[in-house]
């Protein structure tokens, strides 16, 4: 008789053939950064994650940094907006701000930025707007400024999470014709319209004041377009390929490490994030339980890399248990 239990036998043998493992090295942290000043407010629909003015980010910062998580991931909110969101290029904006901060006072810290528009516009989307929906090609434009002041800034990676037609191929060629040609691009490749990011419009103050993002973020049903997107990417020139969100697209994930020979990245978005904290505070789950065992179901698809929220709680569980 086969028994595969002997292999289960004891924590001992559990630990020799353990197939994945989740580690600090795969996580990235988002931040929330608000211009203003005494700014330290919690996510009522994220418990645990706050928005901060840069004067009351330190403490923040030293504790990322003592954990020894490697990267985090900038989200900024401005002060003003207007229709073209053109604080995304303004040299002394929010997020520019951020990564000249964070890169003098930890420079060990890798920062990625968010390339997008809908905290900046004030209609919420994600570029130009001309007829109620989102121009693709006047929105490069735009893009190709963000990303250039991004670099300007000293930011150590750049990722676009607005989903325009021709991203990649745009921010390449602004990063190599201004003298960025090392600069990695990390593409949000295959980013579904999905019900999950609730919270983050919270967090960033970013819901459409009209409509929604389905003509340009893909549709929940699709796996094949998925494809499509990620082969757009790849031979445009991202270095790193994304799903988001990714508990409920971990097939996706998976199609991703199989068919492409770059590094794939999740992003455990903000209501994936919330429902365990939610049942965790109702007492119908354990949450640190939950939370492993959905990053590792992450890992165990194929991801190589994690954007998730849970990052410093997750840091903290790993370097418990390795003492």
């Amino acid at each position: 008789m086969n028994r595969t239990r002997r292999l289960r036998k004891s924590e001992g043998i559990r630990r020799l053939v353990k197939e994945n493992n989740l580690t600090i090295d795969d996580l990235i942290y988002p931040l929330f950064i608000e211009e203003g000043e005494g700014i330290e407010k919690e996510i009522v629909s994220m418990p645990g994650v706050f928005r901060f003015s840069l004067d009351r980010i330190a403490k923040e910062l030293e504790e990322i940094v003592s954990l020894n998580i490697p990267a985090v991931l900038l989200f900024g909110i401005p002060s003003e907006k207007d229709d073209q969101g053109t604080e995304t290029w303004n040299d002394n904006g929010i997020v520019q701000q951020a990564v000249r901060l964070i890169k003098k006072k930890h420079p060990s810290l890798y920062v990625i930025t968010d390339v997008c528009f809908c905290e900046y516009t004030s209609h919420g989307h994600c570029g130009v707007i001309d007829n109620h929906d989102v121009d693709n090609d006047a929105t490069l434009i735009n893009l190709a400024k963000q990303t250039i002041s991004h670099a300007k800034a000293g930011v150590d990676m750049v990722a676009p999470s607005g989903m325009m037609d021709g991203t990649i191929a745009t921010m390449r060629d602004a990063l190599d014709n201004s003298g960025f040609p090392s600069l990695p691009i990390m593409g949000y490749s295959v980013k579904y319209a999905s019900a999950f990011y609730g919270p983050f419009r919270d967090a960033a103050d970013s819901a459409p004041t009209f409509g929604d993002r389905r003509t340009y973020q893909m549709d929940p049903s699709n796996r094949l377009e998925g494809h499509r997107e990620a082969s757009f990417d790849d031979e445009e020139g991202a270095d790193i390929l994304m799903v988001k969100p990714a508990l409920s697209y971990l097939d996706i994930v998976r199609d991703l490490k199989e068919n492409y020979d770059r590094p794939i990245a999740c992003y455990n978005v903000s209501g994936e994030y919330a429902m365990v904290k939610a049942a965790a505070e109702k007492g119908w789950i354990d949450g640190e339980r939950v939370m492993m065992e959905s990053l590792l179901s992450m890992k165990r698809a194929g991801a190589d890399i994690i954007i998730t929220y849970f990052a410093k709680e997750v840091a903290k569980v790993l370097m418990r248990n390795n003492k």
